[in-house]
């Protein structure tokens, strides 16, 4: 079937940008889209360290704590399902505007919370703008790269939702025994606020991959001429005239959320909404309670429970570096099996051994963490890639709600773990997920090199 002349400005627009190396461009986009990723990542966390002085304040109960730790999640489930559809229809840019301005005005809010039904609906709400934040700006990150390295700079742009729980582990242990539990509401809402004049200023494009795919050439083609007048001298030879056909003319159907249970498409579904549920069961799961398990558990002070979180964050962002640089070499689907596996021994260990010592502990959950946060990183960047662009972001929406499934269980089912198990089999638990992540991942897609329009059709 002869390709129209619509099809072939489409497939040549994308053709361009798989020619485009990283350039200022890029690193302009990454550095303000990553701005809000970082400040996501921060209120996702800020009730870790909140809690262990609410604990005392509020005579907080376990069940309660899980509850309080779940509610933004569920928020969570609701954003990242809505924008991720919203997303498709009104461009990556103007929902990330949205959801950005959203959980900022709650996290100002929760530092204003009177009691915890109060701080319980701030939360839910602040949980609608994070889940939809995240997604959004993976679909926008991931549509801006091009296949050769692509693996690299798109984990390079997640390393900042690690910075940003590190951030928060950081910012707890020096800020909440001094000032209280309200600063750390205060700085996740303030600093998001301005990356909305950034936002504001049009310093950013919309997606020229989304544009294209609704048919905006012109608006794609002035958006690509600024990302080839970017690109370094030197490079890749790169032309704007028109060239043979080497990507496929990218489909300009409905978004249709039926589609993701079709075709190929019908498995890649299934395995990446499991990893996300193994990979952020864990994640959250031991990023949430563990402050709390030490001051409660093992009886440590508040500021010494809070710097155990620093303690694992930053093995976290240590891992999740170590993924950003071999994983364009390994491919996407060894890294995940070694990471599960590699991720799930300490955490058994820690059950075989008891439990008992402390600072074994966090020793063994700071290796595991290592890899599972790598692991955490890189189903964002797995997801965007196995979707279409007419799909990319409800795809990701919709695996990332998942993750908030996920996360909002794992806190609630630890409650109950701990009270009937102890700490060494709530560890246990953590290490037969991880394990269960790496069987599945067995059925991945490797995505590694390959043109998005060549993996997703």
């Amino acid at each position: 079937m002869p390709f129209s002349s619509d099809d072939r400005r489409g497939a040549s627009l994308l053709a361009r940008i798989e020619r485009i190396q990283v350039s200022p461009w890029h690193i302009r986009a990454l550095l303000v889209m990553g701005s809000a990723t970082f400040f996501d990542a921060f209120d996702v966390l800020a009730i870790a360290y909140v809690l262990p002085t609410l604990i005392g304040v509020w005579k907080l109960a376990p069940r309660t704590i899980g509850v309080l730790i779940s509610s933004s999640f569920v928020g969570q489930i609701v954003g990242a399902l809505f924008f991720g559809w919203l997303a498709e229809r009104i461009g990556r840019l103007q929902c990330a505007k949205i959801t950005i301005a959203l959980y900022s005005l709650m996290s100002i809010l929760c530092a204003m919370s009177w009691n915890i039904p109060s701080l319980l609906v701030f939360r839910t709400i602040q949980g609608i703008g994070l889940g939809g934040e995240v997604p959004v700006a993976a679909a926008y990150i991931n549509e801006i790269s091009r296949a050769k390295g692509r693996g690299r700079f798109f984990l390079i742009y997640e390393l900042i939702f690690p910075l940003g729980l590190v951030g928060a582990s950081l910012l707890g242990f020096w800020l909440v025994p001094m000032f209280g539990w309200r600063t750390m509401f205060l700085i996740g809402g303030l600093p998001a606020i301005l990356v909305l004049v950034l936002f504001a200023g049009n310093i950013l494009p919309e997606s020229p991959r989304w544009l294209v795919s609704k048919g905006r050439f012109d608006e794609a083609e002035e958006i690509v001429r600024k990302m080839e007048s970017a690109a370094p001298s030197g490079g890749e030879i790169i032309s704007s005239t028109p060239e043979p056909l080497q990507i496929a003319p990218a489909s300009r159907r409905e978004t249709s959320g039926l589609e993701l249970f079709r075709g190929i498409y019908r498995l890649r579904t299934i395995v990446v909404w499991f990893i996300w549920i193994t990979t952020y069961f864990v994640t959250y799961g031991v990023n949430t309670w563990l402050p709390t398990i030490f001051r409660t558990y093992y009886k440590y002070s508040v500021a010494d429970a809070l710097r155990n979180g620093v303690i694992i964050n930053l093995a976290g962002l240590a891992g999740a570096f170590l993924c950003a640089m071999l994983v364009d070499h390994l491919g996407r689907r060894p890294w995940f099996i070694l990471a599960y596996t590699l991720g799930a021994a300490p955490l058994i260990a820690i059950w075989v051994r008891g439990a008992t010592n402390p600072r074994e502990v966090i020793v063994l959950v700071a290796i595991s963490f290592m890899f599972i946060s790598g692991n955490s990183m890189l189903v964002y960047l797995y997801t965007t890639e196995i979707y279409p662009t007419r799909l990319r972001s409800l795809g990701t929406g919709a695996a990332s709600a998942w993750l908030r499934v996920a996360s909002a269980a794992g806190p609630a089912i630890v409650g109950f773990a701990l009270t009937g198990y102890g700490v060494g089999g709530v560890f246990l638990l953590f290490g037969i997920v991880s394990l269960t992540g790496a069987a599945i991942s067995f059925r991945t897609v490797e995505t590694r090199e390959r043109a998005l329009e060549e993996i997703s059709p």
